[in-house]
């Protein structure tokens, strides 16, 4: 067995596995498929399999370290204990571009391999140069997808936004009436308060409470946020 002169075993590997959706998460399905076929490939390879990490229900837009089972993942590196991490796809990482070349150029500085299994038939290993070369280049490539997509969904979005058509969620001070939206009066006066609360220089969280005290339901029925109190702020039509 190699090790590394901190004691370190060289072949020392973490499994990362993640799945988005709450339904995914208590089925299981995904994240056991996920950890078969890493398990299978570590072995392959060679690794020695530390600890197999499993993210549930937690969305990719969130930082690996931000993340709960992501941040036990970001430890492992940053002690030593591991010298790989093994991943299905690059989206199970990483959010964006500039977080996974953030990320990996921290990795490759400290000696940290990231394995990607699923590359269309073929895996890749920043062990290598190449590896961190077509890295840096799916990176770019990821991006501009999301990126393309956004754009699209916006535009979209915008259009249903002019036509008083309706879109998902339904918009709050707005109901749905086949595909069309027609005007919540209690609601568009609720949205009238919080901007007039607003004007006066209330804060998100006081007009929050404001709105919880009266009693007054959210969209959904739930509890008013701040965060909830900004997004009418913003987008409310």
């Amino acid at each position: 067995m190699t090790r590394k002169a901190n004691g370190s075993n060289d072949k020392a590997a973490v499994i990362y596995i993640r799945v988005s959706t709450t339904d995914q998460a208590e089925h299981g399905v995904s994240l056991d498929a996920q950890a078969e076929r890493l398990s299978a490939y570590a072995v392959a390879c060679g690794l020695e399999v530390a600890a197999v990490v499993r993210e549930e229900g937690v969305s990719g837009t969130v930082p690996l370290a931000d993340r709960p089972q992501g941040a036990r993942v970001a430890e492992m590196v940053s002690s030593g204990k591991v010298r790989h991490v093994v991943a299905l796809k690059l989206d199970r990482l990483f959010r964006s571009a500039v977080d996974t070349l953030s990320v990996t150029a921290q990795w490759d500085k400290s000696g940290i391999a990231l394995h990607l299994v699923d590359m269309g038939g073929q895996s890749l290993n920043t062990g290598s140069a190449m590896g961190r070369m077509v890295l840096t280049m799916m990176a770019g490539f990821a991006q501009f997808e999301r990126d393309l997509t956004a754009e699209r969904t916006t535009a979209a979005l915008a259009h249903k936004k002019r036509n008083g058509q309706a879109y998902s969620p339904t918009p709050y001070g707005k109901d749905r009436s086949g595909d069309a939206l027609t005007v919540n009066e209690e609601e568009t006066a609720t949205i009238r308060a919080i901007r007039t609360w607003r004007d006066e220089g209330l804060s998100l969280r006081r007009i929050a409470d404001r709105l919880n005290e009266a009693g007054v339901p959210t969209k959904q029925g739930k509890t008013w946020h701040a965060s909830t109190v900004r997004y009418i702020v913003e987008n409310a039509a």
